[in-house]
């Protein structure tokens, strides 16, 4: 029945202006993206390191470890005094992040030269591992006392025993992997080509999910009850959650992107891109809170409290988050 004093023509009316006219006046709407800020500008680095072309950061047994492509080494940083301590020759290039585990530092070597192992106790190369890695992809991580890569360009995902060096397990993907993260008892890997997200159990070596995300997807982390994937097709980040293994909401960065890294910390995700050093996520609200432009981008990592990022092609900085979350 219609409602007292209502003809059927007025019911009508209202039905029309509520569905398919404009929505009612106390809907939520998106909150507008904030303005895009210049990094040099407006944020002070608490450090800034002078290194050259940098590859990717690493954090572990107290230190902050950096590669270097040329010429072919990797800087290691004591976050207490914000000096580099000890330079290591690889003999080789690297070709991406530094990734730690128990008595050992891990560094991608470009092409089929395998991964070196870096006893941090020596600061010495102890071993280069590569049956089984044809062209490793990084990152790598490490958990479940294993230390797992991209192996080949098929989207193999390595697994190994830091113990004896060995490869124990291979889990084939899809071609076009491209990132790692460890968490929640799984390994989670980005395939730029086919935008999905495969999560593999790290106790069975089985693939348990494969999961649709933005477009493109470059990189993922996990951290603050999610799994975060850095799209760079449509610049956005997805929010996966790790118990319904689907995604949850989708955060437009409000800038095109073309590739980059994220990390989880601190109590926000953070973004860099080339172009685009530096966007805080507030994962409360599941907006950008922060966006800052400039000449570097494309490396962002959480250690010792702070935010460390490649402010540009030859520099990196470390940044205090409460002082970026304070800047307005």
């Amino acid at each position: 029945m219609l409602p007292s004093g209502q003809t059927p023509f007025l019911w009508l009316v209202l039905l029309l202006s509520t569905v398919g006219g404009q929505a009612p006046a106390d809907m939520p709407k998106d909150k507008p993206a904030p303005p895009i800020r210049t990094l040099a500008a407006q944020l002070k680095p608490d450090a800034t390191f002078d290194l050259g072309g940098t590859r990717g950061f690493g954090s572990g047994d107290g230190s902050v470890w950096v590669s270097l492509k040329e010429p072919g080494t990797v800087v290691r940083i004591d976050p207490k005094t914000n000096a580099v301590s000890k330079t290591i020759a690889l003999g080789k290039p690297p070709c991406g992040a530094v990734t730690s585990g128990p008595g050992a530092v891990w560094v991608p070597l470009c092409g089929s030269a395998g991964i070196a192992r870096i006893d941090p106790k020596t600061n010495m190369v102890t071993t280069t591992v590569s049956k089984g890695l044809s062209a490793v992809t990084p990152p790598m991580v490490v958990g479940v006392q294993s230390l797992w890569a991209i192996a080949d360009a098929n989207g193999t995902i390595a697994r190994l025993d830091p113990a004896t060096n060995a490869l124990v397990a291979e889990i084939y993907t899809a071609a076009g992997a491209g990132g790692l993260a460890f968490g929640q008892d799984a390994v989670w890997v980005v395939n730029r080509r086919t935008s999905l997200l495969t999560k593999i159990n790290a106790y069975t070596n089985l693939v348990a999910e494969t999961i649709a995300v933005g477009k493109g997807p470059a990189a993922v982390a996990v951290g603050e009850g999610a799994v975060w994937t850095l799209n760079a097709g449509d610049a956005t980040v997805s929010r996966v959650d790790t118990k319904t293994n689907k995604v949850v909401e989708t955060v437009k960065l409000g800038a095109t992107i073309t590739g980059g890294e994220i990390a989880v910390g601190e109590g926000s995700v953070w973004v860099s891109a080339p172009g685009l050093p530096l966007a805080r996520i507030d994962p409360r609200t599941n907006q950008v809170a922060q966006i800052f432009s400039g000449t570097g981008g494309g490396q962002v990592f959480l250690a010792d409290g702070a935010v460390w990022i490649a402010a540009d092609a030859k520099t990196i900085w470390r940044l205090d988050p409460k002082r970026i979350e304070a800047t307005r």
